[in-house]
């Protein structure tokens, strides 16, 4: 992993180390065991408060340096803000914040993980080591110079002080296998395309069989006996021959019908012969983010052995023009045997997940399928960068997304279908046209997938606005987030096996 963060747990009497981290609320108290570490320096921390007006807002940080009276290099007071109503993304954030404190170089730290009314809970401890782990990935691989102080990378060892060792270490297994599968959505979309090409993908996604994952890659020659000819073609202009990559965990009870994850890999998207502008395209690499979030979703599954029947798709294609580009104007007939007119080459995504959506839908027969990708602009033009937009075929499904959206902080906001958007979709020379036009481009863009399921449920998450490029927050400080793994690892286990 290209995590250099270790955390470990000790008992709340343990002495501290290096950096001490403390929680405190809005009226600055701090819980029995803190003041206890603190010592002395309790009188230091109130006048330090009152010089930098530090309130215990919840993420607010009061930094002391060479602190006197505390058997620590350093002080770092988080706030907490109001004892009640704190929710699990609140202590993922803490975690976030304390992180973001280390800097570059060798730390050590002791987090006392503790409120003021006494210890954390396992699920809140869980929560702020995931938080720890999630805001000290970097992706530097690929420089050979580093500024001063970051020659060795970023490497902290961290020991979270908390009530009951033995539960925090058995509630973090899990916890960190899906912390894992962030990091690995993360660095895909961070590779460069002339790394991470279709090819490339499906030979990082095969790496799940140590972990007991089926995976099958079907190449062109498999994909054309199978009749995909809509994602063949988006790719057919590319040196780089396209992939799909079926991944199966059975984890659940054998004979049970599985659940289904579908992933846009679009491995670089120059637009084809709708060619992009050149401002930007190099953002185009991260075309793959939905992809990159299923591989690491069904790394998350198998390492943590998820009690659950998963079946993963990922179809992995470069769009790129050249003489044998599919064109403006082409006919393609996809594997449900629908015909499509190709009207801009540059709405390249739904063609590749048309034939993946039918592959899972008539092969795997799953009980529901959710799809992600980085599909439009305009997902971005309505909803920004905080909420995944997401259509559904079932009420029920949704309303599961929302949940766990809400639960991890990977949320999403339903938008809708119908079929006054459909009929936009309709072409003169074909069943359906891959483009709509611009008005309710995302939503159109969501028809024409649904036209691929077989009335199977299923949900769309169009995550353009969430998966590269967002704002920095407090556990994440790269261009990719790796969004959807937490989301639909918590849709799995909240629905699948806490039954």
């Amino acid at each position: 992993m290209s995590n250099a963060i270790k955390v470990g747990f000790v008992p709340l009497s343990s002495a501290a180390r290096g950096i001490l981290v403390v929680f405190c609320d809005d009226s600055l108290k701090v819980g029995p065991a803190s003041a206890k570490a603190l010592g002395g320096g309790i009188e230091l921390v109130k006048r330090a408060a009152a010089a930098a007006a530090f309130k215990g807002k919840s993420g607010g940080v009061l930094d002391i340096l060479a602190p006197e009276g505390v058997k620590a290099t350093r002080l770092l007071v988080i706030g907490a803000g109001k004892a009640t109503g704190l929710k699990a993304n609140d202590f993922l954030k803490f975690g976030g914040v304390a992180a973001g404190k280390l800097g570059a170089g060798a730390a050590t730290m002791t987090v006392m993980a503790e409120l003021p009314s006494g210890a954390m809970t396992s699920e809140q401890v869980v929560a702020v080591a995931s938080g720890l782990r999630l805001r000290a990935y970097k992706f530097d691989r690929y420089k050979t110079k580093k500024k001063d102080g970051e020659e060795g990378g970023s490497r902290a060892d961290i020991s979270l002080a908390v009530g009951d060792v033995a539960a925090a270490k058995k509630a973090f297994v899990a916890a960190g296998h899906v912390v894992d599968g962030v990091v690995i959505a993360r660095d895909l979309v961070n590779e460069p395309p002339n790394v991470l090409f279709p090819e490339e993908f499906a030979r990082r996604a095969s790496q799940l069989r140590k972990l007991g994952v089926k995976v099958e890659v079907l190449d062109v020659k498999a994909m054309q006996k199978l009749g995909m000819g809509a994602l063949l073609g988006v790719g057919q202009g590319s040196a780089r021959p396209s992939r799909t990559v079926i991944m199966r965990w059975d984890g659940g009870k054998k004979g049970e019908a599985p659940v289904s994850f579908i992933g846009k890999g679009v491995c670089f998207d120059t637009g084809g012969i709708s060619i992009k502008p050149a401002g930007s395209m190099e953002d185009m690499k991260g075309d793959m983010g939905g992809a990159a979030c299923v591989v690491g979703l069904m790394h998350a599954l198998a390492a943590r052995k998820a009690k659950a029947n998963v079946v993963g798709a990922i179809g992995l294609v470069e769009n790129m023009p050249d003489g044998n580009a599919q064109r403006p104007g082409d006919i393609v007939t996809s594997m449900s045997g629908q015909t499509i007119e190709i009207i801009n080459t540059d709405a390249e995504g739904r063609l590749v997940l048309a034939d993946v959506l039918w592959y899972v839908a008539k092969k795997v027969k799953p009980k529901f399928m959710v799809d992600l990708a980085t599909l439009t602009g305009a997902i971005v033009v309505a909803l920004g960068t905080e909420h995944a937009g997401m259509f559904s075929n079932n009420d029920e499904l949704a309303e599961r997304l929302l949940t766990a959206g809400i639960e991890t902080g990977d949320k999403v906001w339903r938008m809708p279908l119908g079929p006054e958007y459909d009929k936009l979709i309709d072409s003169q020379f074909a069943d359906m046209k891959n483009t709509g036009g611009r008005h309710g481009g995302s939503i159109t863009a969501a028809q024409f997938l649904q036209r691929f399921v077989d009335g199977t449920p299923w949900a769309h998450l169009d995550i353009a606005g969430t998966a590269m490029g967002a704002p920095k927050t407090d556990i994440n400080q790269s261009w990719a987030s790796g969004y959807g793994v937490r989301l639909l690892d918590r849709l799995v286990a909240d629905h699948y096996e806490r039954k």
